[in-house]
């Protein structure tokens, strides 16, 4: 019987930059808490350009995380936070019923034509946060801890594995690991998580013999130990947790648990509503909403 529930491919996205979105898909809305799940890069940027830049836009139902594997993005948001995010770290945003923030790279990246790298995902909120407050936490990449194994080498940014717990505040249970096997090496992934599923970024990995290609998105079957080969030196990422407290809806940057929540957030956004959705210090530019 095979591990693979699903095999998610994605499909490649243009938002100035191309990114493979992998999540939401058909197949599978959500894994765990994560509804939303890009792939960014690489890519480098001209000097004295603004491509790469993601300007001023809002958020509600929500909480990002930026992951970077190389490069740097310069986060600003609505309540006067100011992070470069650098990679290795874990920057989590919970949106709540509103926050606005803008994501640009550093002129140093695009000087030094350093690629730009990394992973954007969405994990929806529990019920009773969605309307909750905003925050922002930075965790730098030396706070979580690193697990070394048999030819692997695991950065755990969120939950617990191997024995070890993350510092990264999760508004529910959450698995989120990065790691590096090198070729030949296998690791046994554990278990302890409701769902689960396997992303290969660089090199090529099965799972229990089944073959997984770079940029594919493997969900798991519940329960049971997987293990995981190298055919070549990868990098791959394991996310998971437990299922969310029902149904969301996703409709451009904005996750709720009802529609009338996602309604009001168009409305204010549109109307620049400063009490849902305040201004970024400094910040002058925004998104307006899509046309459909």
């Amino acid at each position: 019987m095979s591990s693979i529930r699903h095999l998610i491919h994605g499909l490649v996205r243009d938002i100035g930059f191309p990114v493979r979105r992998l999540l939401p898909a058909a197949a599978v809305r959500t894994v765990g808490p994560f509804v939303f799940f890009d792939h960014m890069g690489p890519v480098e940027f001209d000097s004295d350009t603004t491509e790469g830049d993601v300007r001023p836009h809002p958020h509600i139902g929500l909480a990002t995380v930026t992951y970077l594997f190389s490069g740097a993005m310069m986060h600003r948001d609505s309540l006067g936070v100011v992070q470069r995010i650098t990679p290795g770290a874990v920057n989590w945003m919970a949106a709540g019923r509103g926050i606005v923030h803008s994501e640009r790279v550093p002129e140093d990246i695009r000087n030094d034509k350093v690629p730009v790298h990394g992973l954007q995902m969405w994990v929806a909120l529990p019920k009773d946060q969605e309307q909750g407050d905003a925050s922002f936490h930075h965790y730098p990449e030396t706070d979580m801890p690193r697990i070394e194994l048999d030819g692997a080498s695991l950065h755990l940014l969120a939950g617990q594995a191997y024995g070890q717990q993350s510092p990264v505040k999760t508004s529910s249970p959450t698995l989120y690991l990065s790691g590096r096997i090198k070729a030949g090496g296998t690791l046994t992934l554990p278990a302890d998580y409701s769902e689960r599923a396997v992303y290969v970024v660089t090199g090529a990995a099965s799972l229990d013999g089944e073959a997984l290609e770079a940029g594919v998105l493997a969900v798991l079957e519940p329960g049971g130990e997987v293990t995981l080969t190298a055919q070549s030196d990868t990098l791959f990422m394991l996310l998971g947790g437990e299922p969310i407290d029902g149904p969301r809806f996703v409709w451009w940057n904005f996750v709720a648990s009802s529609k009338e929540m996602i309604e009001s957030a168009k409305l204010a956004w549109r109307a620049q509503d400063r009490s849902v959705f305040p201004a970024i210090p400094g910040e002058v530019e925004w998104i307006p909403l899509p046309e459909k």
